[in-house]
């Protein structure tokens, strides 16, 4: 492999997001100093690709957004959705789950609501439930400054494997009564 074909698969691997053929083009020039063809440039491209392609790799080479990016292979899908839900479940704050079991059990539900039931402001809150995908903006409130609505998004409910919202806790079965011992059936 050319030193030319690494500086192509290292500006793909480091690129966040698809890397276009004129920024490979354009790197690729000031950093070797010289004239390179773009037929060239897809050449080392489409080698790369037939070097992942045929290798027991996860990871393929993939032209997307009108640039090229790495991407893992379809079927490594399972594991990876377990690996996001990990990360996901650990990064819920308390301030999170309470305002997403508020969100839950009003919505749709203002952002002034919501400070009003917690007692504290819940922008940073509301903003990562909305990046987490918990929550979807439902449309605005007819109320003065026409606020936003929250509501629950179906990725919640898939993240917490119930159907509808209807599938919540209620209060009434969260609730036990005090003459109860332990051990003992509530009636």
């Amino acid at each position: 492999m050319s030193m030319t074909e690494k500086y192509i698969e290292a500006l793909i691997f480091a690129s966040d997001t698809s890397i276009r053929l004129e920024e490979i083009l354009a790197c690729l020039q000031i950093t070797l100093q010289e004239d390179i063809s773009d037929a060239e440039v897809l050449t080392h491209i489409n080698n790369i690709q037939n070097r992942y392609a045929q290798e027991e790799s996860a990871i393929e080479l993939a032209k997307t957004g009108g640039g090229y990016q790495f991407l893992t292979k379809k079927e490594t899908q399972p594991i990876l959705q377990q690996l996001y839900i990990q990360r996901s479940k650990k990064k819920l704050s308390q301030a999170a789950l309470e305002t997403l079991a508020i969100i839950a059990y009003r919505q749709p539900i203002t952002k002034l609501e919501i400070e009003q039931i917690r007692g504290v402001s819940c922008d940073y809150t509301i903003q990562k439930l909305l990046e987490k995908d918990f929550i979807t903006i439902a449309g605005k409130a007819n109320s003065p400054g026409r606020p936003l609505l929250y509501n629950l998004s179906t990725y919640f409910l898939d993240y917490f494997g119930i159907n509808s919202v209807l599938d919540l806790p209620q209060l009434k079965d969260l609730e036990s009564t005090e003459s109860s011992e332990i051990g003992e059936k509530n009636e």
